[in-house]
């Protein structure tokens, strides 16, 4: 690996251990094995790295829920039947990715404070609403019209953003697909549950 490439592990590992904030551009390059320059030369800045890391984790835990690596769904899309299948293996990402969302929970509540990082990240956002909704409608991101990406995709993100607050702060007690599928049937349905 080049600098670049080394750079971008080393940040990785470093967020994952010490989380955003607390990383410093000496704990990249001790992790990297490179120099204080390399940052700048490669990425600008060690916010830009940090950025370009995170989303490398982050498409990393997409790619877990891609259907053709780690969710896998045999239910037609549309379906309650596919919408459990796409949240149980979703779900069963979670234990593995439990930093990378920590990680992600913290940059959210940064405000103005990262102004340029929370814009890298709304763009990482916009990403991830085309992902699920091509998971669960079962249409090739590229072949999705931007209608279904705004609407389905952000239902999606925003259930899979709750899910993972509950995931992460008490697991024990968290919402699973089954629960999900059945609180959904019962709104599609008006069932009022008494």
């Amino acid at each position: 690996m080049g600098h670049r490439e080394d750079l971008l592990e080393g940040a990785k590992r470093c967020l994952l251990e010490k989380g955003f904030l607390r990383t410093t551009a000496r704990d990249i390059v001790r992790e990297s094995g490179t120099n204080l320059a390399s940052i700048g030369y490669h990425y600008g800045s060690k916010d830009a790295l940090l950025v370009q890391a995170y989303i490398s984790l982050i498409e990393a835990v997409g790619e877990r829920f891609d259907p053709g690596a780690g969710v896998r769904t045999t239910q037609p899309p549309g379906s309650l039947e596919r919408f459990r299948e796409v949240m149980a293996g979703i779900i069963a990402t979670v234990p593995g990715s439990r930093a990378i969302w920590l990680l992600s929970f913290e940059l959210m509540f940064q405000d103005e404070r990262l102004e340029e990082v929370r814009k890298l990240l709304a763009e990482a956002q916009r990403e991830g609403r085309a992902g699920l909704a091509s998971m669960f409608t079962g249409i090739p991101e590229a072949d999705l019209d931007p209608e279904t990406v705004e609407a389905e995709g952000r239902l999606y993100q925003t259930l899979l953003n709750g899910l993972m607050v509950q995931w992460l702060f008490d697991p024990d007690t968290a919402t699973t697909a089954d629960q999900l599928t059945e609180g959904l049937r019962r709104v599609i349905a008006g069932v009022d549950g008494s």
